[in-house]
């Protein structure tokens, strides 16, 4: 923010020192064989006032330096400023353990939908809904267990309420999901999974898609997702970390991300949801090749990802480990091919929904969507 300069407007006269009601000694002659007017010494002011004002003044100071007065006290009545996040960092590990359950919720919309909820506040004036998830009794009954094995099992433990609100989450994924597959119903399966939340399952096949009544409740959700994105991605999971220790060689000859994994606004739909890998910006017909040895699942065109390429690498640490890559010009292997690192896939195109020559690559963990970068090895 630019500083305003320093007033250099000059004063309007000369201002006296001396406080109010001192006045200046006369300079008129007294007449003759009268005594000179009598010099007051200083008043009320000076000797009652001011020390009092240095008093109350320096102790203020000692009070604020040594932390009894508050910031807000000593600084002014403006706005307190806000936390970035109103989850602490430590409650990450459970929002990844309780979104581990399925595909669809991810351990940021965990933490959005739970700040919509109560903000983190496990304070609240009702008692049929109870903990930072706002769990009834009769919701509890059905999820709620002793997760951090406390020895109690209560929506008023965060931990507890966390990984409930996960199975929760996840048994209407699942729902939603089978209706989506029969045809029942259409939509974003993270739109849906949260409008079955807000307004049950039942009144979103009755619509066949979002309830109106829902939409207000998903946007808001949504609104506080980038700044839980962030945060997740601020505390990356040790094991995911040992798991990935940049095993896989890079698909294509530039690293150039052009549009990160997380959460955003697709530059076509412009639906916000999570961006499921990382674009990499690269030239139309640039080669594109497997990161690790493997065996193609998948080579064929879609509507959304164009040209694809699925490959199954086996599992890592016990964890099936699976790389995609979208949009390509052309296809360079076939379902069940074997491949091996550095090998052909195909080429950089713009297929399917793409604005413009990129590779759309993605790396998932046991069906789960992860961040590529720190999976990538940048010295292959």
């Amino acid at each position: 923010m630019p500083v305003e300069p320093a007033d250099s407007t000059p004063p309007q006269g000369d201002v006296a020192d001396e406080p109010p009601g001192h006045e200046p000694p006369s300079t008129t002659p007294a007449p003759d064989g009268a005594r000179p007017p009598r010099r007051r010494g200083p008043g009320p002011f000076l000797l009652i006032v001011v020390p009092t004002m240095v008093v109350i003044v320096g102790v203020s100071g000692f009070l604020a330096l040594t932390g009894v007065l508050s910031p807000a006290l000593s600084e002014g009545s403006g706005p307190a400023p806000t936390s970035v996040s109103n989850v602490d960092a430590s409650y990450v590990p459970w929002l990844r353990k309780a979104a581990d359950a399925c595909e669809v919720v991810t351990p940021s919309l965990l933490a959005a939908q739970i700040d919509r909820l109560s903000g983190w506040n496990n304070d609240t004036a009702s008692l049929s809904q109870q903990g930072i998830a706002r769990f009834t009794d009769a919701q509890w009954r059905t999820w709620g267990r002793d997760d951090d094995a406390n020895g109690r099992s209560s929506p008023l433990d965060p931990a507890d309420a966390v990984m409930a609100l996960g199975r929760y989450d996840c048994s209407l994924a699942k729902e939603v999901t089978d209706l989506r597959t029969k045809g029942t119903v259409s939509g974003n399966l993270v739109d849906l999974t949260l409008a079955a939340y807000a307004e049950g399952t039942d009144a979103v096949t009755r619509t066949g898609h979002v309830p109106t009544a829902a939409r207000a409740f998903l946007e808001e959700v949504k609104e506080r997702l980038p700044q839980y994105d962030a945060l997740v991605r601020q505390n990356p999971d040790p094991a995911d970390g040992r798991n990935a220790s940049a095993i896989l060689v890079p698909p294509a000859s530039t690293l150039t991300v052009t549009s990160p994994f997380g959460s955003r606004e697709h530059p076509l739909t412009g639906v916000t949801k999570l961006h499921t890998g990382v674009d990499f910006g690269a030239p139309q017909g640039a080669p594109v090749s497997a990161t690790r040895d493997g065996r193609v699942k998948f080579a064929d065109m879609t509507a959304a990802y164009g040209n694809r390429v699925v490959i199954d690498h086996g599992t890592i640490a016990g964890k099936r480990l699976e790389t995609t890559y979208s949009h390509l010009s052309a296809l360079q292997v076939t379902a069940g091919q074997t491949v091996t690192a550095g090998s052909p896939v195909g080429l950089v195109g713009s297929t399917g929904l793409s604005t413009g020559p990129h590779l759309h690559f993605e790396v998932l963990l046991d069906g789960q969507y992860t961040d590529p970068v720190p999976w990538l090895s940048t010295t292959h």
